[in-house]
């Protein structure tokens, strides 16, 4: 018996391949998910946000007084330059400025002796030629002088000569008068008379004359005198225009503060060639660089914590391997704004290295004192106002102000009386804060209407 064998149809090959329009569907779904994730993401950060701000604002951050050994330091930044520096000033000549025709750049190495700077001495040599002429011609008005006085001198003696001998031959013309007429012998005596009274006018005048040509000669004396005296005096201007060298070293420009301030936001800068000075200002200096010296700028609030002869750590930027001490040398005058006032603290290095330069930028870090066993808190929590010295103490649910006594300040600690070792205290103003909340809440609540 033959077995039959059914054959099933296969199915049409568009009822194997999935229908297109469902991948659309499944993309709607999708996104539909996804779209809702989202947003309940974003609702759930729109209630969490809002319970930040409706709930308050973070907690106080607080700290605890502590009890120990407080070591006060001063930090500043400052300038290496060398101890005891000889500086260069443009030479007084009058009221008008300088102008500089040669300077050396700022670093260079000079020798006793080296040409650092010079100014134009077109004005000296102006002046020395005036008074070099001056000189010139009063030489020659005392030599006239003097050459008057010596023909006078001559003439008045042929004069006075004359005189005497008309004197002593009227006097033999009156001996004659005893066997002369009378009429004679009058005229013998008058003769006699007029011929002393002649003699005693030359004298006199003699006298008279003698003194006006003396004082005639010293006054062409002092013109001249006058005219070498500036002559002299022009000469060495010329001679002070041009800056030299004591001792050797590196030169170093000074800033130029000759500068019309009219013009708003100029920046200082070196002297340089070119540049108007007037008499008497720094030019140059050349420091002693066998005596290093930092100069920095502190803070007036720290003059009283410093003194001459304090340890002083020195750190040069450009020379990082090397760690310099330093003591407090000189203290400067304060100057600056009302808001921003320094002084000029002066380090000498005890142990210089040969690389370092003047000008290179440096740290200080100055030791001032140490408090043994001292009740100290970080600085941020002390606050002042109305001359009260006080920190914020919890007070049942919050904070509350305590006047403490202010011992020492530094830049990040604060010694202080009048509390407890361990005593909890607030690091920020709570006042400051709740404000802060407040603000966060009419904000949200704002962000609600």
């Amino acid at each position: 018996m033959r077995a039959s064998l059914l054959t099933v149809p296969a199915p049409p090959e568009t009822a194997l391949r999935p229908s297109r329009r469902s991948f659309p569907f499944r993309r709607v779904v999708v996104a539909l998910a996804v779209l809702a994730a989202l947003s309940g993401l974003a609702w759930m950060g729109v209630r969490a946000w809002r319970k930040i701000v409706t709930t308050g604002a973070a907690p106080i951050p607080v700290t605890r007084v502590r009890r120990g050994d407080i070591t006060f330091t001063v930090y500043a930044r400052g300038e290496l330059r060398g101890g005891n520096s000889e500086t260069l000033t443009a030479p007084m000549t009058g009221g008008s400025q300088l102008h500089i025709t040669f300077l050396q750049k700022s670093g260079a190495l000079v020798a006793p002796g080296d040409r650092v700077t010079k100014f134009d001495t077109t004005e000296q040599q102006y002046n020395l030629r005036e008074a070099e002429a001056d000189v010139a011609e009063a030489e020659q008005r005392v030599t006239q002088a003097r050459a008057d006085l010596e023909a006078q001198k001559e003439e008045d003696t042929y004069s006075l000569s004359k005189a005497k001998s008309d004197v002593r031959l009227a006097e033999l013309e009156v001996q004659k008068n005893p066997i002369s007429a009378a009429i004679t012998a009058r005229e013998n005596d008058m003769t006699l008379a007029e011929a002393r009274e002649t003699l005693a006018e030359i004298e006199k005048n003699l006298a008279n004359r003698k003194s006006t040509n003396e004082a005639g000669i010293a006054m062409q004396e002092a013109a001249r005198a006058k005219a070498q005296v500036q002559a002299a005096s022009a000469r060495r201007n010329i001679e002070a225009m041009t800056l030299t060298a004591h001792r050797a070293g590196y030169v170093a420009v000074k800033l130029n503060t000759n500068i019309n301030f009219a013009y708003g936001g100029m920046a200082l800068s070196p002297f340089q060639v070119g540049d108007q000075v007037w008499p008497g200002m720094a030019v140059a200096e050349i420091p002693d660089l066998n005596n290093w010296e930092v100069s920095a700028s502190i803070a007036e609030t720290d003059r009283g914590h410093i003194a001459i002869g304090q340890h002083a750590d020195v750190h040069v930027i450009a020379v990082p391997g090397n760690r310099f001490n330093g003591r407090v040398k000189d203290l400067g005058g304060t100057n600056g704004s009302p808001w921003d006032r320094h002084f000029d603290c002066h380090i000498a290095l005890d142990r210089p290295s040969p690389e370092l330069r003047p000008g290179m930028s440096v740290r200080v870090t100055i030791t001032t004192d140490t408090m043994h066993d001292a009740l100290w808190i970080p600085a941020q929590a002390l606050f002042e106002e109305n001359g009260r010295t006080f920190v914020y103490a919890p007070s049942g649910s919050g904070f509350a102000p305590r006047d403490v006594k202010l011992v020492r300040r530094s830049e990040s600690q604060v010694v202080i009386a009048g509390l407890a070792e361990r005593q909890v205290i607030a690091l920020a103003d709570p006042t400051r804060q709740a404000k802060k909340q407040n603000a966060g809440t009419s904000a949200s609540q704002a962000i609600h209407k």
